[in-house]
């Protein structure tokens, strides 16, 4: 059951789940995921006034996939380096198509 406090974060982040069924301490990686990757400005500040930096910086450490700006953002606003990132150790290890 979700929350009463919750983030005002745009619900289009959220267009492939129930927006309103949404857990916000026990889907916190996935909100945070979804913010992060699709979210806008306003949705990243009020996800990290709702957890609070050190969550937000636990959680992300953990993610399984960022584009490589949102990691690049990550790497900087959290004083980070990409290989911190699961996400990143494990698209490392991925074998790369050919680009052409």
């Amino acid at each position: 059951m979700a929350t009463t406090r919750f983030p005002n974060i745009s619900k289009r982040v959220f267009w492939d789940v129930d927006y309103d069924s949404l857990d916000w301490q026990q889907d916190r990686q996935f909100i945070i995921d979804k913010v992060m990757n699709y979210g806008l400005w306003d949705d990243f500040v009020a996800v990290m006034r709702f957890y609070g930096k050190p969550i937000v910086k636990q959680e992300i450490l953990k993610s399984a996939y960022f584009k490589k700006e949102v990691l690049h953002f990550l790497c900087f606003y959290f004083d980070l380096e990409p290989t911190d990132f699961k996400c990143y150790t494990q698209r490392q290890l991925q074998e790369q198509h050919w680009n052409y």
